[in-house]
């Protein structure tokens, strides 16, 4: 039993020094609030631009803490990548580079549009600004759980 214990001890351990250990992540969204500390209502400190390159200090829940130069602070993990994002000289925005990582092509909107569907709507909401301090009101207001 001793013997099963161990290797078990030192795969854990390694897991935390690894998650502890710094590394280079590229912004793989338009844009990215960097956050004094996790969580959707925390300060913010700044902000980074689709293919950044940052330096990942650790993990923590579905947050990760960068730095950029002089800047320091908190991103939502699904908004970074370790792989780089480059322009590959196309006339490509960067919306649509945003969107073909994850998985969306102009092409398969085409394909969308070809079945009826009417992507005005969704399009006129992506262009809406919420301030996070009336976000918080809202959530307040409404007795909502704050989650992470």
């Amino acid at each position: 039993m001793r013997f099963l214990l161990l290797p078990v001890i030192l795969f854990c351990m390694a897991g935390h020094i690894y998650s502890q250990t710094s590394s280079t992540r590229y912004v793989a969204v338009q844009t990215a609030v960097l956050k004094s500390s996790t969580g959707f209502f925390a300060s913010r400190v700044g902000e980074l631009s689709l293919g950044d390159e940052v330096t990942a200090i650790r993990e923590s829940g579905k947050w990760t803490q960068v730095s950029k130069g002089n800047l320091s602070g908190w991103v939502a993990t699904t908004s970074l990548s370790t792989r780089r994002i480059v322009s590959s000289g196309s006339s490509a925005t960067i919306g649509e580079y945003a969107l073909a990582g994850k998985g969306f092509s102009r092409e398969l909107e085409i394909e969308y549009r070809k079945s009826g569907l009417d992507f005005s709507i969704v399009d006129s909401m992506e262009r809406l600004v919420i301030e996070a301090a009336e976000l918080e009101r809202f959530v307040t207001e409404g007795r909502l759980a704050r989650g992470e």
